[in-house]
């Protein structure tokens, strides 16, 4: 089948950031389809060019295996730049900017990393008379209410609008959070057409991992985004209480961008927090080279009922697979450190309970700490391993293609034999 990806926020292994639909795109040509990710020129992670800067109004790049269409926009540091940013983006993929001469696709699928885009990659669908898959990476604007905005604040009611939409016009329904048919049924989705396809890990970008060699300085580390929503203030509360107990036992490591990153350096410098670094991003291709100079890594989460519907944070999938132990600083539907037996939970935003956490992992053994990697690496392996969820959206946008007994053949063939996905007869995309 040919199939188009839009995501706003796609971006290669060769950058910071992201990989989901890289990876997936990736397996699904390997297992014979024609994918192309259609995504932004500007890397959110960093904000700079990835493309199209020769004035080109969009450019076509093939990282690998797979081939994107970058569509360029305008950069941005504010919240209403962002937002003409994501305008543009949806205008540019509504009119076909870059698509006009390539082949008809069979299905779109359009991610709501921002709802503008999923809307935008809706009404192609709707013009090619297509199936439309929709990805559900965040609940909007649900969010942005968590966030602090008012229930009636223009912003929520217009993406509230697009979201009931969205839910009523796709033919299947993608999550990353395993309780969130909870939240788009009543709004419009169907039941039966939604599937949990949780964030994943690259494993053949994964180096065989090693247990650390002893040493004096236990480092913490969070890579990712540094923004509202990571909740990242807690953890320098911690930071700072543990260098003021043990001065140069601890080195907090925060690596990548993001909104809230100056403010916390500012806060660091003017409080003499001297356990604290902050680096630059790194792409993926190198991260996971990165992620193995920890003892243990840190995801901290805002007290919001949000999270009542699950989480599937990239990073902490990425942690896991570099088969270290993770402090998990949060309260949600579903805990991964818990489940794997790898690592500290505590309460979310709780300084003084995550520096005890730090405080108990530095103490165990180095056997120990390393048996915790080992059980959140099977984890991953087991369950989080990218060549076994392209499976599974596989599946989805055959069912979104196919007729009713095709579906129930596609539904037994899965039951039998978990890979029998990718052998089902591939009729419709032809």
């Amino acid at each position: 089948m040919r199939v188009w990806l839009i995501n706003h926020y796609a971006v290669p292994p060769s950058e910071p950031g992201g990989t989901r639909h890289y990876s997936l795109s990736r397996q699904l040509i390997r297992a014979g389809h024609d994918v192309t990710v259609i995504a932004s020129s500007i890397n959110y992670a960093t904000r700079k060019q990835m493309s199209c800067t020769h004035g080109r109004l969009c450019t076509f790049e093939r990282f690998g295996e797979v081939p994107f269409l970058l569509l360029r926009v305008p950069a941005y540091k504010s919240k209403v730049a962002r937002l003409w940013n994501m305008c543009v983006f949806a205008l540019e993929v509504w009119c076909g900017l870059g698509t006009q001469k390539m082949p008809k696709p069979d299905i779109v699928i359009g991610s709501s990393l921002t709802l503008l885009a999923a809307l935008a990659a809706e009404r192609v669908a709707s013009r090619l008379r297509v199936p439309f898959v929709l990805e559900i990476r965040d609940l909007w604007p649900q969010t942005l209410i968590d966030m602090g905005m008012p229930a009636y604040h223009p912003a929520v009611v217009v993406f509230g609008m697009i979201e009931r939409y969205l839910y009523r016009r796709a033919d299947k329904i993608v999550t990353l959070l395993p309780n969130a048919s909870e939240y788009m049924v009543p709004r419009g989705a169907r039941l039966k057409d939604i599937t949990w396809i949780p964030n994943g890990v690259d494993m053949k970008l994964m180096p065989t991992p090693r247990p650390r060699t002893p040493h004096d300085v236990f480092t913490v580390m969070f890579v990712g985004s540094h923004g509202l929503s990571d909740a990242l203030d807690p953890i320098l509360d911690a930071a700072s209480i543990l260098d003021w107990k043990a001065p140069g036992r601890f080195c907090f490591r925060f690596v990548g961008d993001g909104p809230n990153k100056s403010a916390m350096c500012r806060r660091v410098q003017i409080e003499s927090i001297g356990n604290v670094v902050f680096e630059d991003p790194v792409p993926k291709q190198k991260v996971f080279s990165t992620l193995q100079e920890a003892d243990a890594f840190i995801i901290n989460m805002r007290k919001t009922e949000l999270y009542c519907y699950g989480i599937s944070p990239n990073k902490l999938h990425e942690y896991m697979a570099a088969a270290r132990p993770t402090i998990f600083a949060g309260d949600s539907h579903n805990n991964p450190i818990a489940q794997a037996e790898a690592g500290v939970s505590v309460p979310p935003e709780d300084s003084k309970a995550i520096a005890g956490a730090v405080e108990a992992l530095a103490a165990m053994s180095n056997e120990e700490r390393w048996n915790m990697g080992l059980r959140a690496r099977r984890y991953i392996e087991e369950r989080h391993n990218f060549t076994n969820l392209a499976r599974s959206l596989e599946s989805v946008l055959k069912s979104a293609l196919a007729t009713p007994d095709e579906v129930r053949d596609i539904t037994r063939s899965a039951d039998v034999d978990p890979t029998a996905a990718l052998e089902v007869d591939n009729a419709h995309s032809q």
